[in-house]
């Protein structure tokens, strides 16, 4: 069966451009997990200034359920992690780790990651940030699904949306969706590294 990776960084590089770093994390017991980062622009745009982090490892194989007495090798969702965030005003480089951590848990953890879920990384997903989780949204805005041949499921790019603890606490009650109603009520640029919770009164 072909390799699946190759095929999901072709997909990166075709809707963000080449990346201009890469760093690798392994853990024991756990494939390799890559974090491509794509900044200024590269994917022609007219997001100067945006640099965006994406994973790459986390789809080599599927997700399984953590109920499933046994973990099927070949069914189940499959996606990779993308984080946008405004460069400049923070260390934001620093969030290779922690994106590396959360595509790890899958493996680790036997978590099948999906949009409306938050992952929490219990410390700031870079030094100073006002986040310590992330809700991840839906796919197929910045990239379009991977299809793969059939039986295997097509891989997805979850964007990750950065939390506040009161955020997070918040989304736990009201669920995501209130969580994003919110946001957009109030016009929250969800890209700002350093930015403060929304009104949740």
């Amino acid at each position: 069966m072909a390799d699946v990776l190759p095929l999901v960084e072709a997909r990166l590089r075709t809707a963000l451009g080449e990346p201009d770093a890469r760093a690798a994390v392994t853990f024991l017991g756990t494939d390799r997990i890559e974090v491509l980062r794509f900044s200024d622009g590269n994917d022609g745009g007219t997001d100067k200034g945006i640099v965006r982090y994406a994973t790459l490892g986390m789809s080599a194989q599927p997700m399984a359920d953590p109920t499933a007495v046994v973990a099927d090798p070949v069914a189940g969702p499959r996606a990779e992690l993308v984080l946008s965030v405004r460069a400049g005003s923070a260390d934001t480089d620093k969030v290779l780790r922690p994106l590396a951590v959360l595509a790890a848990s899958p493996q680790v953890e036997g978590l099948v990651v999906a949009p409306g879920a938050s992952l929490d990384v219990g410390e700031p997903l870079w030094p100073g940030a006002p986040f310590t989780s992330v809700l991840v949204a839906e796919a197929g805005g910045l990239i379009e699904d991977l299809e793969l041949d059939a039986p295997l499921d097509p891989v997805r790019f979850l964007p990750l949306l950065p939390m506040t603890p009161n955020e997070a606490a918040w989304k736990r009650v009201h669920g995501a969706g209130a969580l994003q109603e919110r946001w957009l009520t109030s016009g929250t640029d969800l890209r700002d590294p350093s930015r403060t919770s929304v009104p949740l009164d």
